[in-house]
């Protein structure tokens, strides 16, 4: 279990908050790229650790992220106009660049210098891996760019997409580090007694922790068939990277070796942008659109999947569709989409959980350990330090496996290369 007072300084995220202040020490995704297609598009409201802000791409296609209140009368530059590299409000015509200059005031006297002394609050922003990426934090605590590998594969080899869910951030990062419950929530074939993770349903763990979070694995005994072991890396402060051994390749049912994963983004302390990547293991074997269009499909985020806003069809509104009969007789839960089964546990717990009424056992290593190092990063950044993570050096070529060992083999040594980044 956590003390209140520790719940509360992990999960409360907004300016000033201990958490609020690690996760403005990163940078983190804000926007996909394709939500502001071209220049000078619409601008479209962004909420982040739980500040409102506005978005746009300028006339030479740079993206600004701004406060969403005009600094004159506090109307919101979503009503504004898009043009020649600017946002003009279209209360009184101030003008706004990407960095937070005001650019413009048209109804002050040409002679007034009034307008050189007005700045909105502006973040940094930079594009990769079709994200718009943004850091939140003090200037000069500003790391280098991300760089992980699934950031550095080529496009046709990555995809990238984004979910809404409507809990706590920190409810959704311990359910991706959170092993065991796979062999449950996502047994999606009951019947199927030969499924690796429902012959050996309570995995030994053990967490190694490193510079950048810690790499750890979920070991499940599969007797004279040696060990399955499914090893993770956890990058501070909200990612979660796993092997992803999929039955899909060039249309037929083959093993696809790939790497997934997700980072947990607060909107504010009840609502996160679930990001979702997946990307190829091998430079030789690039996505197909039936490949990627699989994959999200059977996450439950797939075209039929989903409502305007990134939002999910299946959802607390409507029990997430679940079907008992399904339930009853083919899978743990009776709802579709994997990612789905994890959100209708994580979001109908409660907004926050009060984790000090909880009872964690040796499954839970991952997430004890998580909550460790994030308490710590809490303490490194009041302290003045700079918390694990920040340099994208510790953590550019590692990955996540899953595979099975003889046993008696260490999965350190017999996953060493396999953990070890490609591109």
């Amino acid at each position: 279990m956590l003390k209140p007072e520790d719940n509360e300084r992990l999960t409360c995220v907004g300016p000033g908050t201990p958490m609020g202040e690690v996760f403005r020490r990163y940078w983190i995704p804000a926007l996909l790229t394709e939500e502001l297609p071209e220049p000078d598009c619409p601008p479209i409201r962004v909420r982040l650790l739980g500040e409102n802000l506005v978005a746009f791409r300028d006339s030479n296609g740079k993206v600004g992220l701004l406060d969403r209140y005009c600094p004159h009368r506090r109307v919101e530059l979503f009503w504004g106009r898009n043009e020649e590299c600017g946002i003009r409000c279209v209360y009184h015509g101030w003008k706004f660049d990407v960095d937070g200059n005001c650019v413009d005031m048209p109804n002050e006297p040409s002679e007034s210098n009034f307008k050189h002394k007005v700045k909105i609050t502006s973040y940094p922003t930079f594009e990769a891996a079709g994200i718009i990426w943004t850091y939140m934090g003090p200037p000069d605590e500003m790391p280098s760019k991300p760089d992980y590998e699934w950031i550095r594969a080529p496009e046709t080899h990555r995809h990238v997409s984004k979910t809404f869910e409507g809990c706590n951030w920190l409810q959704g990062l311990e359910g991706g580090i959170d092993t065991s419950h796979s062999s449950f929530a996502h047994n999606n074939n009951i019947a199927d007694k030969n499924a690796l993770r429902t012959r050996a349903p309570s995995p030994k763990l053990e967490v190694i922790k490193t510079d950048y979070g810690f790499n750890y694995a979920g070991i499940r005994n599969l007797g004279n068939d040696g060990n399955y072991v499914r090893a993770y890396q956890y990058i501070m402060p909200a990612q979660q990277m796993r092997g992803a051994m999929i039955k899909w390749k060039d249309g037929s049912r083959e093993e696809f070796p790939s790497i997934a994963g997700h980072i947990w983004v607060p909107i504010d302390d009840e609502s996160t942008w679930v990001w979702n990547f997946i990307y190829s293991a091998d430079k030789l074997i690039p996505f197909t659109k039936e490949f990627v269009l699989e994959h999200e499909t059977q996450f439950g985020r797939g075209p039929d999947d989903l409502l305007p806003g990134y939002r999910l069809k299946r959802n607390p509104s409507n029990d997430y569709l679940i079907d008992r009969e399904v339930q009853r007789t083919r899978t743990f839960t009776g709802i579709e989409g994997i990612n789905t089964q994890d959100y209708a546990l994580q979001e109908t717990a409660a907004p926050i959980i009060d984790r000090s009424k909880e009872r964690l056992g040796t499954a839970d290593a991952a997430i004890i350990a998580a909550r460790h190092l994030l308490l710590e990063a809490i303490k490194d950044v009041e302290a003045g330090r700079k918390p694990r993570g920040v340099d994208p050096a510790a953590y550019r070529n590692v990955r996540g496996c899953d595979k099975i060992l003889s046993l008696g083999v260490d999965w350190k040594e017999g996953m060493k290369e396999d953990m070890c980044g490609c591109y």
